[in-house]
């Protein structure tokens, strides 16, 4: 039996037109957020990134064990 590819949900995009002389605001909305915030954004990013990337979540190559004799 043939099992579905499961994806991943649908984000929402939130488009806006501007001229090009506009100010930019995106230095003010991130100091007003938290740095937990930030950080969570951050991750989201990342994650995208290795998802697109390499199609895969990172993780360690090898697992070590350090034994203490």
């Amino acid at each position: 039996m043939i099992q579905p590819i499961s994806t991943p949900p649908l984000r929402q995009l939130k488009l806006t037109k501007t001229t090009l002389h506009a100010p930019k605001d995106d230095t003010t909305y991130w100091r007003s957020r938290s740095m937990v915030d930030r950080l969570a954004a951050l991750e989201e990013i990342r994650q995208d990134y290795h998802q697109w990337k390499y199609n895969a979540q990172p993780g360690f190559q090898r697992v070590y064990s350090i034994v203490k004799r």
